[in-house]
């Protein structure tokens, strides 16, 4: 399978249907895809319809692209995204990246729903992600390096823009919203953490938990992409409220802040 062909072939198809370059890709998670309503003008594609791309599995990710312009700025916006353990390669996991990337968008807004392995998070709160941890052991550029799309040995230590991070926190003033800013954890999934696992998570310096984002964040960096994070903390994770773990829960919080997490999101392109 010729993966550069494959991407390419997805990019021409969007292409035919947009009129101006997206600056700002965005990617939302589970449960949050309404900002994708928000979008001006816009052009919708089915993730089926367009070559070569995954299709959504799971609950909450709608599967479809939006195109057009929010807050004045051009943007491209994923309702729903693809996962690991959904069986998909991690180049089919970060497909869409790729394709953005060859778009020309100059940022990710990369959402995620996660478990807040943070003792002073509650479920509802929204965390700007300041750097994150690869537990997954996986990494989306392993084998040959395309030199078209980065460099073979890309530089992490700043994977989430500074800049970005404290745009969004003059924002956050603004709005007078208490968001928290702290680092992901990723693992694989399907299956929730067990409580010894977080609480290794926690000694090793994870404030939140969650099964996507990492390998979409180091395609972007891997493409000289200013990213983003924002994570919607659905749930508190294993062992800290001894109660069962359910995506109905993920769903549901991610839902009653969903008002909230729209403006923010919306204040913050607003701005840039």
């Amino acid at each position: 399978m010729d993966m550069a062909h494959n991407i390419r072939t997805a990019t021409n198809y969007i292409k035919k249907f947009i009129k101006s370059k997206p600056e700002i890709g965005i990617i939302l998670g589970s449960g949050l895809g309404a900002l994708g309503e928000e979008i001006k003008e816009a052009c919708i594609i089915s993730y089926k319809d367009i070559p070569y791309f995954p299709v959504s599995t799971v609950e909450g990710h709608i599967g479809e692209l939006v195109i057009g312009k929010l807050e004045n700025k051009n943007v491209i916006a994923m309702r729903g995204r693809f996962h690991y353990y959904e069986g998909y390669s991690m180049e089919e996991v970060t497909f869409p990246i790729k394709v953005m990337t060859l778009l020309g968008i100059d940022i990710l807004i990369v959402t995620n729903a996660a478990g807040g392995v943070n003792y002073d998070f509650i479920p509802g709160d929204l965390m700007i992600i300041n750097d994150h941890i690869n537990f997954s052991l996986i990494n989306p550029l392993i084998g040959p390096n395309d030199e078209n799309f980065g460099p073979r040995f890309p530089d992490m230590s700043s994977a989430y823009c500074k800049e970005l991070i404290k745009k969004s926190e003059e924002v956050a003033e603004k709005l007078k919203l208490n968001v928290k800013k702290g680092v992901y954890a990723f693992l694989t999934g399907p299956t929730y953490e067990t409580p010894a696992e977080i609480k290794a998570l926690s000694r090793l310096g994870a404030d939140a938990v969650g099964m996507s984002t990492v390998p979409e964040v180091i395609i972007a960096v891997h493409g000289d992409i200013k990213v983003l994070g924002i994570s919607c903390i659905s749930n508190m994770a294993a062992g800290i409220l001894n109660k069962p773990l359910n995506h109905d829960e993920v769903i549901s919080t991610a839902k009653k802040i969903e008002e909230k997490f729209i403006n923010y999101i919306k204040e913050i392109i607003k701005n840039l």
